[in-house]
């Protein structure tokens, strides 16, 4: 069988984890997605006064509403969801980076 066991392996106890201490952890992972929505709403705001997005596969995320739905707003509660909120840190310092990326040039563009 590959080596897959029933529901035992350690990506499986994971998850069920993440899912089972949602309470536990909500303050992470609400933190987690709220950062990244905070991300999309600010690249698209800076996107509509002219800037343009570094990254070649999220300038094409952001001109399509089906792949801005598939790509960024549907996958971060579902991730927050099933990874533990102590996974989640790392994401959530680089999205406090990436956010003061983003004020930054915002301030830098209305300056």
């Amino acid at each position: 069988m590959l080596g897959f066991s029933s529901g035992n392996s350690i990506a499986t106890r994971s998850m069920l984890e993440g899912a089972a201490t949602f309470r536990r952890n909500s303050l992470a992972k609400l933190t987690f997605v709220t950062l990244v929505y905070l991300d999309v709403v600010m690249t698209m705001v800076a996107m509509s006064l002219g800037m343009s997005e570094l990254n070649v596969l999220a300038r094409i995320i952001f001109h399509n509403p089906i792949y801005l739905l598939a790509f960024k707003v549907a996958p971060p509660p579902l991730i927050a969801w099933l990874l533990p909120g102590k996974l989640l840190v790392p994401s959530i310092v680089f999205m406090g980076f990436v956010i003061a990326w983003n004020t930054k040039e915002l301030v830098v563009f209305f300056s």
